[in-house]
C-alpha cells in the first residue's frame, strides 16, 4: 500500500510524499533531502516525542542501526500526543515535523516511482545561506 506522509518545516514549508509502507525511515530521509534540494552531506536521525525539543525520546539513527530497519508500517500509528521528527545537520539543526496523512493508502499506481511528492506548500528552506563571494 502507499501512504501519505506529511513533512513539515516549521510554517516556511510542507509536502506530503507518498511511500510504500514498507519504506525504510533512511527512504524517508532520502526523499526529504531530495524534496527541499539539500545536500545529503550530515548526520541524521529520526525520533518520536511529544515534542521536537522533548529530552525523552525514541531515537532511531545510524549508530543504532534503527534508520536502516524501521519501516513505516513499523511507526505508525505512533503512541497518543508523540510526534515523528526528522533532524538533519546537527550544527544547523533541521528539524521537520512528519505526520501520517489522513488520506487512505491506496494501492501503488503502475508506472509511478515512490517516493513522490504530491503537494508541496511554501518555499524551500536554504541549506547554505552564502554568497560565492564569501569565500
Amino acid at each position: 500500500m502507499v501512504v501519505t506522509l506529511k513533512v513539515k518545516l516549521g510554517t516556511l514549508w510542507s509536502a506530503d510524499i507518498e511511500f510504500i509502507e514498507f519504506s525504510t525511515l533512511e527512504d524517508v530521509h532520502g526523499a526529504i533531502q531530495q524534496a527541499v534540494n539539500f545536500d545529503n552531506d550530515h548526520l541524521y536521525e529520526f525520533f518520536v516525542a511529544r515534542t521536537d525539543h522533548a529530552r525523552e525520546r525514541i531515537r532511531y539513527d545510524d549508530e543504532n542501526g534503527q534508520i536502516y530497519v524501521t519501516r513505516l508500517h513499523d511507526l505508525f500509528p505512533l503512541p497518543p500526543r508523540k510526534s515523528l521528527f526528522y533532524l538533519f545537520d546537527y550544527g544547523d539543526s533541521w528539524i521537520f515535523k512528519i505526520l501520517k496523512s489522513r488520506k487512505k493508502p491506496h494501492e501503488p499506481e503502475v508506472g509511478v516511482t515512490y517516493p513522490r511528492v504530491v503537494n508541496e506548500i511554501g518555499e524551500k528552506p536554504i541549506q547554505y545561506d552564502f554568497d560565492d563571494d564569501d569565500y
